[in-house]
């Protein structure tokens, strides 16, 4: 039977195989994001029962980048329905870097809410009257699914507002086909606040382990997210997630997940636990290296891809939720 000591072991042994993996290069293109560490790492693990394990500085912040935008999507479900919010933004691996100036040729939405056309579709549907109302209430569900209060990083939000034109291009692209409405600043300005959020590594473990719990956060009780349109986000996070690595993710770990750019990953074992890792060395494709790696790792030897047959449960963690 798994136990809470054979993971805590688990989690310490992979932090010390890939703690001194260099390869990758931190994000640059914001300047803010150049400033992180590169030798930065961190796993934690959260169960659906409220159990949480780490190891490496998980204290340390860092901006969620576009891991906020499952989080987002859910909330524009929510707010909207599925009807409205598929009027506005497809579902389908785009096959393209995250940041493409391209829309779907047929239908000229976005691919996919997680690729930065699609995020800003979704903020410029959250977005409030106010600018200080839409990022307020999207950092009051954040700080739900995390457990404790966040914050924006101002610095970052500058750096993304002053550096952000590819982004103000395939919003006017939007504009420019009806996806979103003319208040293209008001939308950006929700985007990139929604990506200059400071996390911890935990923090993203307590949201995936919110995510695998159909919406409840462990820890606290509470309900954040609503169960039906849930399990719709992650279907979209195990086909999109990590941009153009999607295919390959999906047969090499096999988990709902959603990659930033400022070195967070996160991971949804369904009804058992969320696991989180950073590291702000980036692959030529945006995700994390040592995070690829790490989840590719623990799927493993914890039995985590959804479609694992070596036992009758999902995974080996299943014991370990049962039995505490």
């Amino acid at each position: 039977m798994t136990t809470a000591t054979h993971i805590q072991e688990t989690l310490q042994t992979v932090y010390e195989k890939y703690k001194d993996v260099n390869e990758g290069e931190v994000a640059t293109y914001i300047p803010e994001l150049a400033k992180a560490k590169p030798d930065n790492f961190s796993i934690c693990l959260a169960t659906v029962d409220g159990q949480v394990f780490s190891v490496g500085d998980w204290k340390r912040e860092f901006t969620i980048q576009s891991v906020c935008t499952p989080f987002a999507f859910l909330m524009a479900l929510e707010e909207f329905g599925r009807d409205a919010v598929l009027e506005k933004v497809c579902v389908e691996p785009s096959g393209d870097a995250f940041n493409s100036i391209e829309l779907e040729p047929k239908t000229m939405r976005p691919f996919n809410p997680m690729v930065n056309a699609g995020a800003i579709a979704i903020a410029s549907m959250i977005k409030r009257c106010s600018r200080d109302e839409g990022v307020r209430t999207y950092v009051n569900k954040m700080q739900m699914a995390a457990g404790r209060t966040l914050h924006l990083d101002h610095a970052v939000l500058a750096s993304e507002t002053a550096t952000g034109n590819r982004n103000r291009a395939i919003a006017y692209l939007m504009l420019n086909c009806g996806i979103i409405d003319a208040a293209v600043d008001h939308a950006l300005h929700q985007y990139f606040s929604q990506c200059s959020l400071l996390v911890n590594c935990q923090d993203l473990a307590m949201m995936a382990a919110t995510l695998a719990n159909m919406g409840i956060n462990p820890a606290t009780g509470h309900r954040v997210f609503e169960p039906v349109y849930v399990k719709e986000v992650l279907a979209v996070m195990f086909t999109c997630g990590l941009y153009d690595f999607a295919g390959e993710w999906a047969y090499r770990v096999g988990l709902p997940a959603k990659s930033g750019v400022g070195g967070g990953i996160l991971a949804v074992v369904n009804r058992q636990l969320g696991i989180a890792v950073y590291s702000p060395r980036l692959d030529a494709k945006g995700n994390s290296v040592r995070g690829i790696a790490v989840c590719k790792e623990l799927a493993h030897l914890l039995g985590l891809h959804a479609f694992e047959f070596t036992n009758a449960g999902s995974s080996a963690m299943q014991p370990l939720v049962a039995a505490k």
